[in-house]
């Protein structure tokens, strides 16, 4: 097994949980310039630079209100790899299997396929590839539809293997 990992890899988006929906938004917004690209009820919203489907994600799932100091205090949800294609995520994932970590979760979010997983400390680590953008889907208010539907690990897993 080659021991490094695939080189074209890099850090993705960021996704932090907030105590204050609004008031991060306005942070990242006004003070540093991102734009709202999509919006999931009142317990998350989707920012970017330039477009893309997310390079942030803040969200109150599991920090609404919180004050400092509470173990789900505000802070980092995931940080994310973005693989440059369906082949090397899938083995980078077979590569995560093979060492006998455990994958806590995969979905297709109709932007892109994404696998998750923790580290020993329990940091949250995405690992996904994007679709091509020509493939994305926008909402009739012209944000980008993202989704989170099951996402085929065997079936990356098994096309990854067939292009070893």
């Amino acid at each position: 097994m080659d021991p490094a990992i695939d080189p074209r890899a890099v850090i993705g988006h960021v996704h932090l949980k907030v105590s204050d929906l609004a008031r991060a938004e306005d942070f990242y917004t006004r003070v540093l310039g991102f734009e709202v690209t999509n919006r999931y009820g009142d317990s998350a919203v989707f920012l970017s630079a330039g477009g893309y489907h997310h390079h942030l994600g803040l969200n109150t799932w599991h920090s609404k209100g919180s004050a400092p100091g509470d173990p789900r205090r505000p802070g980092l949800f995931h940080f994310a790899i973005l693989y440059p294609d369906r082949a090397s995520l899938g083995k980078a994932v077979s590569r995560v299997l093979e060492q006998g970590w455990q994958i806590d979760g995969a979905a297709d979010h109709a932007v892109s396929e994404a696998v998750y997983l923790h580290d020993p400390d329990h940091n949250g680590i995405e690992l996904y590839r994007d679709r091509p953008r020509e493939e994305w889907k926008l909402e009739p208010d012209g944000s980008i539809h993202i989704v989170t539907e099951p996402l085929d690990v065997r079936a990356l897993l098994a096309e990854a293997a067939a292009l070893s």
